[in-house]
């Protein structure tokens, strides 16, 4: 699965994943209004219009980039409307031909981890048939439980050529609280890529693996750190824009070719309309105004890593 990652950011010039992540504050008015005239004033209405909001980003965006990250919080909090909405938005991504990174840093143990991983990236079997309940290219997880909780994924991840991408060392501000305590003489996030890179070792497919990272944009001096600590790990950085990352930061997480690191951007990207520098596009036009924040972006990036 990294290779076909890698082969979509090589075909449109662009490591950036769109974060599909729909708040109710950024569902224009008119979605709203239409969703609740077809579904009534509940909560089919909300994901109605979040699924219209999502198609219609990623018919304006599905050329420029190679992926899209759905955080599956901001669906299931409409309950089980939000998550038909959120496996629909996983359909139709796919059907454009982009990579679905699954956002639910899940991690469990035994059979609850092993059913998250079936649930997200593998199948069930039901009656004497297969089927793929969420059917996500890759998937977010939570190392904090140990090999217990992420062998499952790996599992998975092999038998289906799936991939994940573990936490590190994420973007949030109080992540130091527990990431950056030393045990002995490393911190504990630089613990945790010693063992991504370890669980990746049966997963490589030529330089990397299909056990990627989490590092967060808001931390450069840790993803320098971090790309040389994971020579064959792929980097899923976070943090770009809203959370205060900047493509001058970012050209440390890649390797010299330009490879080994896809950013993140989500409200950036998908509530750009409301962004001053996109108000032109005024509500009507958030589709076009994403598309203009994506090419900003895509030449933010490509100039900080010397691709353009």
């Amino acid at each position: 699965m990294i290779n076909r990652l890698i082969e979509e950011i090589k075909k449109k010039e662009a490591p950036i994943v769109v974060g599909l992540d729909p708040q109710l504050s950024f569902l224009p008015e008119h979605l709203l209004e239409t969703a609740k005239k077809e579904a009534g004033e509940g909560l089919e209405a909300v994901a109605a219009a979040v699924l219209a909001f999502n198609r219609r980003i990623i018919d304006a965006t599905y050329d420029l980039i190679p992926a899209v990250k759905p955080q599956i919080a901001m669906y299931e909090q409409f309950g089980i409307p939000g998550l038909i909405a959120y496996k629909e938005t996983v359909d139709y991504a796919k059907k454009k031909g982009l990579v679905v990174i699954a956002d639910v840093k899940r991690g469990d143990i035994g059979s609850t981890s092993a059913a998250y991983a079936d649930a997200h990236l593998g199948s069930v079997s039901v009656f004497g048939k297969t089927f793929e309940p969420f059917g996500a290219d890759m998937a977010t997880v939570n190392p904090y439980l140990g090999s217990d909780g992420v062998k499952p994924f790996l599992d998975v991840c092999k038998e289906h050529d799936k991939g994940i991408f573990i936490l590190v060392k994420t973007s949030n501000p109080s992540s130091g609280e527990f990431q950056d305590k030393k045990l002995g003489k490393k911190t504990l996030y630089e613990q945790v890529g010693q063992m991504v890179e370890k669980w990746g070792e049966d997963l490589r497919e030529g330089q990397y693996s299909n056990v990627g990272a989490v590092v967060g944009a808001t931390y450069p001096e840790v993803g320098k750190q971090m790309r040389k600590a994971m020579p064959h790990t792929y980097i899923l950085v976070p943090g770009y824009g809203a959370q205060g990352g900047k493509g001058e930061d970012l050209a440390v997480f890649f390797d010299k070719d330009g490879l080994g690191a896809i950013v993140n951007s989500s409200r950036g990207i998908i509530a750009a309309y409301k962004n001053e520098a996109y108000s032109k596009y005024k509500e009507e036009g958030f589709d076009e105004a994403s598309r203009a924040a994506v090419l900003d972006m895509k030449k933010d990036i490509l100039g900080a890593i010397g691709k353009k």
